[in-house]
């Protein structure tokens, strides 16, 4: 089974746990892995740093929302947070143009601090939200990432820049491709039941339709109750790939 691993949730209250999962999967022969970085946090020069280090040692870094905190107040957002994302998906709160601000503002935030400008984008809670197609055009972004595969902007797979008309319009177009994921954040029974099922189905996927599977981490992830299949399905990975290789083979 193929295998593409990313850690969630980078913040300045969690790097310290990012490096440990980081040893933990080099200690099994895992490559440099896809880091999701919340720009939006109170982070110190010396946190920056340690991000720009891991950068530089191989990881390649994702914008991960911007606070990663909401309060939900429709009821569709309230049932997706009792359900499923409790308080972080905050795109579910805002309105398109709203959503492409964050968006680009979560981009900006890379480039003023010395950091690679991030070509992948994962919404909290992997819910993107109701943005529209035309501001989706607009972001800085060359992937996507939301709960059943990735959004492939077009132009990244012949590495040239997005193109537009003589009126200035964005012919940018993205395409999806569904992949498995899996997660690990049981912190109680029922999550715990919830997700082996999920996690046993969408390896069993990965495998039978010869997908990689994409392996998401958070930074509590090996003191809660599935860190054993989490262990598991890492070790049980043959081979690696990051987003770009998924990207090219859309």
């Amino acid at each position: 089974m193929k295998a593409i691993v990313s850690i969630h949730d980078v913040t300045p209250t969690t790097l310290h746990k990012v490096e440990r999962i980081l040893t933990w999967l080099e200690q099994r022969d895992v490559p440099p892995v896809t880091l999701l970085v919340v720009p939006g946090q109170p982070w110190e020069a010396k946190q920056i740093e340690r991000v720009r280090a891991l950068a530089a040692a191989g990881h390649e870094l994702a914008a991960h929302g911007w606070a990663h905190k909401t309060r939900p107040s429709r009821a569709y957002h309230r049932l997706h947070a009792a359900l499923i994302s409790r308080n972080v998906a905050e795109h579910l709160a805002l309105p398109s143009a709203a959503i492409l601000g964050l968006m680009q503002r979560s981009s900006d935030w890379f480039g003023q601090n010395g950091l690679p400008l991030p070509a992948i984008y994962v919404p909290p809670a992997w819910a993107l939200g109701p943005i529209t197609r035309a501001d989706l055009a607009q972001v800085p972004y060359r992937l996507i990432e939301i709960t059943g595969g990735l959004l492939i902007d077009q132009t990244a797979r012949a590495g040239s820049a997005p193109t537009e008309n003589t009126h200035g319009e964005n012919h940018r177009r993205f395409t999806f491709r569904r992949l498995p994921l899996t997660g690990y954040e049981a912190d109680n029974i029922a999550r715990e039941y919830f997700l082996r099922g999920w996690n046993r189905w969408q390896a069993r996927v990965a495998r039978q339709k010869n997908l990689p599977l994409r392996i998401s981490i958070h930074p509590d992830d090996p003191e809660l109750r599935v860190a054993d299949q989490m262990a598991r399905q890492i070790e049980s990975a043959r081979a690696f790939e990051n987003y770009l290789d998924a990207c090219l083979k859309a």
